[in-house]
């Protein structure tokens, strides 16, 4: 076969793309959130936006795929179960919440109460925690991740915060977590199919990912394992953090 057609498929847009999936690829792998922030506004930077938003969801499908597959053992069922029902639940009101006219003013009390909670558990003496699964928490937090992803397509801090309450492992974080994206991004995917947006660039990009997720999904799973207790949720309030700075300015910049 001629090198000629691989050299053409890898011109500076494509090699872009390819490096923004590896890297929010092993986050979200490592920390089981945290690559929607990182992989959409990056990707758009090069790719159109209504190709950018469905290919980070095929992604996610990928990742929570492999994931699930590995560690399956490691999720709290239960858990997961509760927040994916409630978060159904939550998702009409998102959706009312994207046509409304207060979008930008939800979005930064979002910023802040994630950056609050962030900076009260790093440099608070006692986190509050959860010493077993409580069915308001799980319904609360599952119905606002609905709520944040019928919206903005935000369904991660509501459940990070659950999981850093009840205090799982990193292995369970990362694997609970992964149990829920698996049906939500589904659910994603099929309203981007309906909506007409999974158009075939969003096939092609896919296709082109899938050599560079699968080695960055393994070198996640690597980063996760050497992950332990206080130093995991260290970097977990810091992911927080960074979310909630990330979104304060998109927001500003519109």
């Amino acid at each position: 076969m001629s090198v000629t057609p691989l050299l053409n498929l890898l011109d500076s847009t494509t090699l872009h793309v390819l490096l923004v999936v590896f890297l929010a690829t092993m986050i979200r792998s490592a920390f089981g959130f945290g690559e929607a922030l990182i992989a959409v506004p990056l990707l758009a930077f090069f790719i159109p936006l209504r190709v950018a938003a469905p290919l980070a969801v095929l992604l996610s499908i990928t990742v929570a795929g492999v994931v699930v597959a590995q560690d399956w053992r490691k999720i709290h069922l239960r858990s997961a179960g509760w927040l994916v029902s409630s978060t159904l639940l939550g998702l009409p009101l998102g959706l009312l919440l994207l046509t409304g006219g207060h979008q930008k003013a939800v979005k930064i009390c979002l910023a802040v109460l994630l950056f609050s909670f962030a900076a009260y558990s790093l440099i608070g003496r006692a986190p509050f925690t959860l010493t077993h699964d409580s069915r308001g928490w799980l319904f609360g937090c599952g119905f606002l991740a609905g709520v944040l992803g019928g919206a903005y397509g935000m369904n991660g801090p509501p459940l990070v915060i659950y999981g850093t309450m009840r205090r799982w492992s990193a292995q369970q974080f990362r694997a609970t977590l992964q149990g829920y994206f698996l049906p939500a991004s589904i659910l994603g995917l099929c309203g981007f199919w309906v909506s007409g947006l999974w158009v075939p660039a969003v096939t092609h990009y896919y296709l082109l990912s899938i050599p560079v997720a699968l080695p960055a999904i393994f070198a996640g799973r690597a980063i996760n394992h050497r992950l332990h207790g206080d130093a995991f949720m260290k970097y977990v309030y810091l992911g927080l953090a960074g979310i909630a700075v990330s979104l304060f300015i998109q927001t500003l910049r519109g």
